[in-house]
């Protein structure tokens, strides 16, 4: 097996040793390995390739340090096709949530995703994707 440094803060890395200490983990390696694993995998799930997709992404960052709002924006426009809906709010003394909602091929989605995944200083970023075909019916009530 091949050895891997990584960076990190350390408030991370303490929550990560934490968190395989409080789960049974051998160690931090084996966590790191299984959420690799998890992410890798998030996206390769066939029964989502070829169906329109709708997704909500939800994106936590700290305005006062950051430039996160405006890479955001340009997130949102660049994706314009995709992007149904973008709401803004300020949640608790220094953070603001974004919320964006998606509709999509699941590739268009992941790829948004992962540009806000690689955006520096985000501090929490959460989604789901759900296909539009599974709501049958509920779409043509009268």
């Amino acid at each position: 097996m091949s050895v891997v440094s990584v960076s990190m803060p350390e408030e991370l890395l303490e929550r990560l040793d934490d968190f395989a200490d409080d789960h049974g983990y051998t160690g931090r390696s084996e966590v790191v390995r299984e959420a690799s694993r998890n992410l890798l995998g998030e996206f390769e799930d066939k029964k989502l390739e070829g169906r329109e997709l709708m997704g909500v992404v939800t994106v936590v960052f700290d305005y006062e340090t950051t430039t996160v709002e405006e890479k955001m924006m340009h997130l949102r426009h660049e994706h314009e096709g995709l992007v149904a809906s973008n709401f803004h709010s300020h949640v608790g003394g220094h953070h603001c949530m974004e919320l964006f909602v998606l509709e999509g091929s699941l590739e268009s989605i992941s790829t948004f995703v992962g540009k806000i995944r690689a955006t520096k200083d985000t501090l929490t970023i959460d989604y789901s994707v759900l296909p539009v075909d599974e709501f049958g019916g509920l779409a043509d009530v009268s």
